[in-house]
């Protein structure tokens, strides 16, 4: 059961969310009449097996793809009656990234990296922002290192450090553990859940991890594109 109060704001909304694609044997529903809603400070994962849909909702939910029917409201607005410039707008303002695969950019350090973002959103005194970030996730001696000198926990590190450091309102992570040794991968996992529950920032966590799913206020499964349980309900 969540244990967010019942007088937290809805942060996403999704009312009967549907996603159909074409396929050479003809129409193929990736997700169906899907529903929930997320209050600002849960944390949410997203399980089922490989195909069930996770990524796809995901996608969705961030405003990177757009469902076939059904809305999804991101902090009231409604992503399904945007363009694709309008989303890419509430994204930067609303929304972290956390990948399996860290998606630093090879060419600037780790504080440029965390960087990138605030100065994207035109924040005053980024690389002081930035800085302290890395400082808080251990990472003080590493912020002049460029990607292929840090180790995996490191670049993940940095990776939580950028999608933190704008503030989102919600963060969305994929499987971000997944290429690390199991150790590593519950450090990064408390650092998030550690930020999650000292900036109230909504976390959704796409995983296959039971013992990680198990950690987060509610569980939602999806099986085969279909939502069979909420632990919220």
């Amino acid at each position: 059961m969540s244990n967010i109060a019942p007088n937290k704001k809805n942060v996403l909304v999704i009312e009967n969310v549907s996603k159909v694609v074409t396929s050479p044997e003809g129409p193929l529903t990736i997700l169906s009449n899907i529903n929930f809603i997320v209050t600002q400070g849960e944390s949410v994962a997203i399980v089922g097996a490989s195909g069930a849909g996770k990524s796809t909702l995901l996608g969705l939910m961030a405003g990177l793809d757009i469902a076939s029917s059904g809305h999804i409201f991101l902090n009231d607005q409604d992503l399904t009656e945007m363009d694709e410039d309008q989303r890419a707008e509430v994204r930067a303002k609303n929304v972290g990234f956390v990948f399996q695969s860290f998606h630093l950019i090879p060419s600037l350090n780790a504080l440029e990296n965390v960087m990138l973002p605030l100065e994207l959103n035109n924040k005053k005194s980024a690389k002081r922002h930035a800085q302290n970030i890395l400082n808080q996730l251990g990472l003080k001696a590493r912020v002049q290192h460029y990607p292929h000198q840090l180790s995996g926990g490191e670049k993940q590190r940095v990776a939580i450090a950028r999608a933190f450091a704008a503030e989102p309102t919600i963060l969305f992570a994929d499987e971000p553990t997944g290429n690390l040794d199991t150790r590593t991968g519950e450090n990064i996992m408390n650092t998030m859940f550690e930020l999650n529950r000292n900036k109230q920032t909504t976390l959704i966590l796409v995983t296959h991890d039971a013992k990680l799913a198990s950690k987060c206020n509610r569980e939602i499964v999806l099986d085969a594109g279909s939502l069979i349980k909420d632990s919220n309900t």
